[in-house]
Formats: structure tokens, C-alpha cells, sequence
């Protein structure tokens, strides 16, 4: 799987100005409007979106770079550790030496019982948490609502998803995870939320980005389009004389989350 960075075309150092250019100049030539019934043009774009998904936030940029997310976004197996290494040795322990460290691979469970001991004979121990992944719809993440899950016990429930929520987000469901093996209380439920890319939406930070295909003689002599939004269609007033690659901002029209964030519509020229 290419790296978002190469998907964009941009170096690793690139500039948030940098890769947000890259991505308008790329989709206006690979947006499906603009490419009807081309399935690989819609293959790159979806490919295009998930790429400026990641290295236009921050903080995934980050893990990205950190090597804590790939280039889909999700978290990579965890390493195994040399204790792990040693319990699965066929004889013995591998890090076991005469040096007088032989024992240090328990030192865990000494230490453990040297200082949590009375902790744990006072707390009972609560169950194991339960881990679900919960895939949603852009619109849903940008929107909020509600998302029917089923639980191992066959039960089900109505988890409220919180509007603009982002990818990789967990939501902690209290009690609903294994029960105690003894008198302490159950886990809880960690749902981590993956959002599927939009036709035409693409997020940008708290912002949502669309490219409007705009003809000739609209950009020319100006006009009225309508534009969909998150919460529905809007009339987008085009001036006269606009140029490809005008941005107009819809303000309140991006994800709600801490508040409402913006839409910015990009004008791509067409033919007629």
C-alpha cells in the first residue's frame, strides 16, 4: 500500500498548504463528477481521500509518521516483548545467565507482590473490557446519531455517536464488557469507529472540502448551483468572472463537533 504521501505526490516534510494544494490540484481531475462512469478514476479518488484524510489532520499525521497508524489508518500488531519470546522457547529461558539476573524476567511479579498485594485483596477484580470496531457512514460521523451494535451476550444496544467524531475515536460503553470473575464489576465496551470515505465529501481538520463542477459559461457570467451539504442542499451563488480553483466558504456547514466547523466549495471548470 503506497503511503499517503506518495498518493498526493508530496515529500514527508511537505507543508499543510503544500499537501492541501496537491489534493484540490488531484481532484479536480479524478473527482467522479468530472469522470462518469470511469471506475478507476473513482478508485484513485477514494484512494486520494483517505490519503489527505491522514496527513491533513495533525494528530494522524503524526501517528502516521510515528509509525503508530498505516497508510489505511489503522494500528498496527503490537511487537511481542522478550518475555513473550522466552514463554513460547522450546527449553528454558534464552535471557537466562549465570551473571546472577537469571530470575529477573519474575522481578514483575515480585515487585507486584511486594507492593499491590494488599491492593488486591481489598479491590476485587473488575472483568476484562471488550474491544469492537464499528465502521460508519461519513455523514453519520459528520452528523451524529445513533448505531444499532449487537453484544457477545446476543443483546444489543443504541450507541449514540457524537457529532463530528472522527476516525480511530474510541467510545467507552461502561459495564458492558466481560463480568468479574469475583465480586468486582464488569468491564467495559471500547468501540473504535471507522468512517467510510465520501463520493464527494473529503474532511479537512473541522472543516469539509467539495469540488463544484462549474461550466464555461456559468463561471463566465455568474449564476446559482445547487450544492449538497451534510445537512442538505443549499444554493451557492457563482460571481461573475470566477476562475477555476475559487473557494467559496459555507459557514456552519462542516462537522459539529465542539461547534460548527465550515464546507469549502472549490469550483472545477467543465467543458459545457
Amino acid at each position: 500500500m503506497k503511503s499517503p504521501y506518495e498518493t498526493l505526490g508530496v515529500l514527508s516534510t511537505a507543508s499543510d498548504d503544500d499537501i492541501r494544494k496537491a489534493y484540490r490540484r488531484l481532484a479536480k481531475t479524478l473527482h467522479p463528477d468530472l469522470n462518469p462512469g470511469n471506475k478507476q478514476a473513482e478508485e484513485r479518488f477514494k484512494e486520494l481521500s483517505a490519503a489527505n484524510e491522514i496527513i491533513s489532520d495533525p494528530i494522524k499525521r503524526s501517528r502516521f509518521d510515528k509509525g503508530e497508524i498505516d497508510a489505511s489508518g489503522a494500528e498496527p500488531p503490537p511487537r511481542p516483548y522478550y518475555k513473550d519470546y522466552a514463554a513460547s522457547a522450546s527449553t528454558g529461558n534464552p535471557y537466562q545467565n549465570n551473571s546472577g539476573f537469571s530470575d529477573f524476567a519474575g522481578a514483575e511479579d515480585i515487585f507486584a507482590n511486594m507492593f499491590g498485594q494488599g491492593q488486591r485483596r481489598s479491590r476485587p477484580a473488575r472483568g476484562s473490557d471488550i474491544s469492537y470496531k464499528l465502521t460508519i457512514d461519513f455523514l453519520e460521523a459528520v452528523n451524529g446519531g445513533k448505531k444499532r451494535i449487537s453484544l457477545p451476550d446476543g443483546g444489543s444496544l443504541d450507541l449514540t455517536i457524537p457529532p463530528g467524531i472522527q476516525a480511530d475515536k474510541i467510545l467507552r460503553l461502561k459495564g458492558k464488557g466481560e463480568a468479574s470473575p469475583g465480586q468486582g464489576g464488569a468491564g467495559d465496551g471500547l468501540v473504535e469507529i471507522s468512517i467510510n470515505p465520501h463520493r464527494f465529501f473529503v474532511r479537512n481538520g473541522d472543516d469539509i472540502h467539495i469540488t463544484v463542477p462549474v461550466t464555461i459559461a456559468e463561471a463566465m457570467l455568474g449564476g446559482r448551483l445547487k450544492v449538497p451539504t451534510p445537512s442538505g442542499d443549499v444554493m451557492l451563488v457563482v460571481p461573475k468572472g470566477s476562475n477555476s480553483g475559487s473557494v467559496m466558504r459555507l459557514k456552519g456547514k462542516g462537522p459539529r463537533q465542539g461547534g460548527h466547523g465550515d464546507q469549502l466549495a472549490e469550483h472545477a471548470q467543465r467543458g459545457t
